[in-house]
């Protein structure tokens, strides 16, 4: 599954699962992990905000600092300061002009904790102390008070946009519901398209998610994170969910043929693997986790191999414990089943529903957990 690296990912509105560091944590992991917090929670929706012409002002005034303390402008997703200045009386000030909406990280002295804002082409006051920097008022960025509005309607609900959620219908429906209307109503917003993310990410309804984003602006859709949107619109549309699976034969371990059609009246995954594979033997414990969760309410799943020793194969399957049926014809990428629904890159995985139906691809980790836990519950 692709990832995209982007500030949005980074922040609780929408948390994605990220592969945790056992090396010292660097200045630009320190920034990531501390964009992960929520912002000052008091809201400044009530206060007229002025646009600047040629770019933004932020008007700093903090008490507790010295003379000559450091104010760096951090863009958290690349590490690196954009301005810098001094204070001078409790007061600062830093001038720029944002392409685009995006999260900023101001750092006091070069030194955590650090302030987050979403930062825009207006006039934004920052006040707060020393003592509690991450209480302060930010006043003047629409952005930024949206962001705190979308937060606070969904602060219930951060653990559902982990990875590792469990899932429960009344919640994702709630949350769905929650983020599909604040989408539909803030079509000139960035957190309508953060709302419109979540939305697709609890739902995956293709078609509303597409409704809701083409009524959004134009200035909105030149925005990083709507190419991201749709990629993954796009994506999703070209799945054939819904579609019936094809019927295909090859040889099992003990060379018997097995069609999938044999397993008709099932919940059934096809998982596309090798012995040589890196990722699909990572991804291995997870298929195992969801085999053995659900083997006893109508599921099942079926290997196909892209290997090309059968030895190494068998070694494999018993080593990782994949106690389902296994095929191959050993052709490595000629397999013939990989051939024929166009397998170019593995892990992969088709979900199919007891009729026959695509009901799900590429399912990785909790994500096979969760549609398993909505479809067999």
């Amino acid at each position: 599954m692709k990832r995209i690296s982007f500030v949005f990912l980074l922040m609780p509105i929408f948390a994605m699962a990220q592969k945790s560091k056992t090396s010292n944590p660097t200045k630009k992991d320190k920034i990531a992990a501390q964009a992960k917090k929520t912002p000052p929670t008091k809201s400044t929706n009530d206060v007229a905000v002025e646009k600047t012409v040629n770019g933004f002002t932020i008007n700093g005034l903090f008490t507790g600092f010295a003379d000559g303390t450091t104010v760096n402008l951090l863009n958290p997703q690349t590490g690196a300061t954009e301005l810098q200045t001094t204070i001078k009386n409790n007061q600062f000030i830093l001038k720029g002009v944002m392409p685009y909406t995006d999260l900023r990280v101001l750092v006091f002295n070069n030194q955590p904790p650090y302030l987050n804002l979403f930062l825009d082409n207006h006039s934004i006051t920052v006040s707060g102390d020393k003592q509690n920097i991450e209480a302060a008022i930010i006043i003047g960025s629409p952005s930024h008070n949206d962001f705190l509005t979308f937060n606070r309607l969904t602060a219930s609900y951060q653990d559902i946009f982990s990875e590792s959620a469990d899932y429960d219908s009344l919640r994702f429906d709630n949350v769905g519901t929650i983020c599909y209307n604040y989408a539909t109503h803030h079509s000139t917003s960035l957190m309508g398209t953060v709302a419109l993310l979540r939305y697709f990410q609890v739902s995956e309804d293709v078609n509303k998610s597409e409704q809701v984003y083409n009524a959004m602006s134009p200035e909105l859709k030149s925005h990083p994170l709507s190419t991201y949107i749709t990629s993954q619109l796009s994506e999703a549309k070209n799945v054939p969910v819904g579609q019936p699976m094809q019927d295909f034969t090859q040889a099992d371990t003990a060379g018997k043929p097995v069609s999938l059609s044999s397993f008709k009246g099932k919940f059934i995954l096809i998982d596309f693997w090798a012995s040589w594979c890196g990722p699909c033997r990572r991804e291995n414990p997870n298929v195992v986790k969801a085999f053995n969760t659900y083997r006893d309410k109508n599921f099942t799943i079926l290997g196909v191999s892209l290997d090309k020793a059968k030895h190494s194969w068998i070694d494999a399957i018993q080593m990782d414990g994949l106690n389902w049926t296994q095929v191959s014809d050993l052709g490595f990428w000629n397999n013939a089943v990989a051939v024929q629904f166009g397998i170019r890159s593995i892990p992969q995985n088709y979900l199919i529903d007891p009729e026959g139906k695509i009901v799900g691809v590429n399912l990785r980790g909790a994500a096979l957990q969760k549609k398993l836990a909505r479809l067999l519950r």
